[in-house]
């Protein structure tokens, strides 16, 4: 084999390492509006004894959907109207929404993990048939990624990891302080609130590149 044949073969197995590297740290991302998840005490509270959720659309991660039901979450200085309901039921209410929407309802709710709402912010929620003072539940969601063990082993990242994610289009933008969340329940995707997606110009559409802390960019 002369040494050009060699010199070929070298360079294709060295594309192919180098896209199948990219695509293995290649995340899809979601933006994520603002929504709340509902005890089953509080949905019937919020929309009558014995409602259950109905399904609109499924969403990525599997088992869960955008319900059809909405509410209008209050604060001390404004309101916000048609706050999707996420479904199912949990043992617990949260609501998520993003700096910006807290500016508006005159709150300031701390940066959380997903479930993490022990001492968060406190809120009013308002449906078809009652309302609810919740002394805590309103939370900032911090930008995680779901993925199950197969994932983090590819990624070489543990659940309750922090990592930065670079996405690269008209505005590149840099996440720093991303939160793995491992589960078999999971499906991979990167979920980031509005604020984020307008900083920059993250669609659904849109992939991030995961870099471990002591990696370079």
């Amino acid at each position: 084999m002369d040494h050009q044949a060699i010199q070929s073969i070298v360079e294709e197995v060295v594309l192919r390492l180098t896209e199948a590297s990219a695509r293995n740290h290649s995340v899809p991302m979601a933006v994520s509006a603002r929504h709340c998840h509902l005890s089953k005490n509080d949905l019937e509270a919020l929309f009558g004894e014995s409602y259950e959720l109905t399904k609109k659309a499924d969403l990525s991660q599997p088992g869960q959907f955008a319900a059809n039901e909405s509410i209008t979450i209050v604060g001390p200085r404004g309101s916000l109207e048609k706050v999707r309901v996420l479904g199912p039921a949990r043992t617990m209410t949260q609501v998520e929404v993003s700096q910006t929407d807290s500016v508006r309802l005159g709150v300031k709710p701390p940066l959380r993990e997903s479930g993490d709402i022990s001492g968060s912010a406190p809120i009013t929620l308002v449906g078809p048939k009652g309302s609810l003072y919740k002394n805590e539940g309103l939370i900032i969601a911090q930008a995680h990624i779901h993925m199950t063990a197969e994932d983090a082993l590819n990624f070489a990242v543990k659940n309750g990891e922090f990592v930065k994610v670079v996405v690269e289009g008209e505005r590149p933008v840099t996440l720093g302080k991303v939160l793995i969340r491992v589960s078999p329940r999971y499906k991979l995707e990167m979920h980031v609130d509005t604020d984020e997606a307008n900083a920059g110009f993250i669609t659904g559409k849109s992939k991030g590149k995961l870099i471990k802390y002591e990696e370079t960019v």
